[in-house]
C-alpha cells in the first residue's frame, strides 16, 4: 500500500471532513479581512485559507481579491503597500503590451499576407472566449482580467490547453478508470479506443458548461487553484462526472456517440456535490496501492 506523507494524510482528512460535514457559509469580507494584520500581511497560514476555500468557498465580494492570491497575481507574503505597487505594475505592463501590439500589427499585416488568419488560428481555442468572459465578469479592470486569466492557466498547469494539458488529463483519466473501476473500463474499451478521449471538451472548457450557474463554475475553479486536496484535481472531477452516467452506460446498449451525448447532457450540476464526490474519489485513491503514473500525477 502507498505510504502516505503527513501532507497526504491530512488531505485525506480534509476530504473526509468535506464529505461528512455540512458546508459552512462561504468566506465573507469580514472573515477575509481578519486573515490579515494591520499592515495587510497574512496572519493565517496559506494552507489554512486554502483548506477553508476547499470546504466552504468564497463570497462573491471577496472572490476577486482572493483569486489574486490564489493565482499568484499577489504574493501571499506581500503587504498592503506592496500589493498596491503590484497592481500599478500589472496595469502598466498590460498597457505596454497593448501599445506594442498596436504598433507591430500593421507591420506584421504588411509582411505576412495571411497574418490575421494565422493570428486567429494561434490565439483561438475552443472555450477560451467563454472562460475569459467569466474573468471579465469577476474582475473590474481589463488588466486584471488579462493577468488573472494568464496566471490561472499557469497555476492549473495549462490543464485546459489542448496541446499541453488536455491530452495528459485524458491519458490519466483512462489510467484512473482502469485502476478504480476495471469493469467500466473494459466496457468503455469495447465501445472504441476514443471513447474517453472524446471527453476533451470537459477539460478545454474547464467544466464550464456542466454547471447551473457562474457561481458554481467559480466555486470549482477556485478549488483547483488551491491545490487541495491534491494536485490535478480536475481529473478526479472528470472521473466523478463519468461515474454519474456509469449505470446508464452499462445497462443500455449505447454506442460511443451515445455515451458522449450522455456525458454532454451532464448540465446544471451543483459544484459542491461534484467537489464532494471528487474528494471521495481522492480519499479512496490514497488508501490503495497506487500505480506510479497516478502517484506522480496526484500525490
Amino acid at each position: 500500500m502507498t505510504t502516505l506523507s503527513p501532507e497526504n494524510s491530512l488531505s485525506a482528512r480534509w476530504s473526509a471532513s468535506f464529505i461528512l460535514v455540512k458546508r459552512k457559509p462561504p468566506i465573507d469580507k469580514t472573515e477575509w479581512d481578519g486573515f490579515f494584520d494591520e499592515n495587510g500581511l497574512l496572519a493565517k497560514s496559506r494552507d489554512f485559507i486554502c483548506v477553508n476555500i476547499l470546504e466552504r468557498g468564497l463570497h462573491p465580494f471577496v472572490r476577486t481579491e482572493a483569486w489574486k492570491f490564489l493565482t499568484g497575481y499577489y504574493s501571499w507574503q506581500s503587504s498592503q503597500d506592496e500589493r498596491l505597487t503590484v497592481d500599478s505594475t500589472r496595469r502598466k505592463n498590460y498597457e505596454a503590451l497593448c501599445e506594442m501590439y498596436k504598433k507591430i500589427q500593421p507591420l506584421l499585416e504588411n509582411l505576412h499576407r495571411n497574418f490575421m488568419e494565422t493570428r486567429n488560428t494561434i490565439e483561438y481555442q475552443q472555450g477560451f472566449h467563454e472562460m475569459v468572459m467569466l474573468f471579465q465578469l469577476m474582475a473590474e479592470h481589463d488588466h486584471e482580467t488579462f493577468w488573472l486569466f494568464q496566471f490561472f492557466l499557469q497555476k492549473t498547469g495549462n490543464s485546459c490547453v489542448i496541446k499541453i494539458g488536455v491530452g495528459k488529463n485524458l491519458d490519466v483519466l483512462n489510467i484512473l478508470i482502469n485502476f478504480l473501476d476495471p469493469v467500466f473500463a473494459e466496457h468503455l474499451r469495447g465501445k472504441g479506443a476514443g471513447t474517453v478521449q472524446s471527453l476533451f471538451p470537459w477539460f478545454c472548457l474547464c467544466f464550464q458548461r456542466a454547471f447551473k450557474s457562474f457561481d458554481d463554475v467559480w466555486r470549482l475553479w477556485e478549488v483547483l487553484l488551491t491545490g487541495k486536496p491534491c494536485r490535478n484535481f480536475q481529473v478526479l472531477v472528470a472521473y466523478s462526472m463519468l461515474q454519474m452516467v456509469r449505470e446508464q452506460v452499462l445497462q443500455e446498449s449505447m454506442t460511443s456517440d451515445s455515451i458522449l451525448l450522455a456525458c454532454n447532457n451532464l448540465i446544471d450540476l451543483d459544484a459542491d456535490v461534484l467537489i464532494s464526490a471528487a474528494c471521495l474519489v481522492y480519499a479512496e485513491l490514497i488508501q490503495k496501492d497506487v500505480p506510479q503514473p497516478l502517484k506522480d500525477f496526484f500525490l
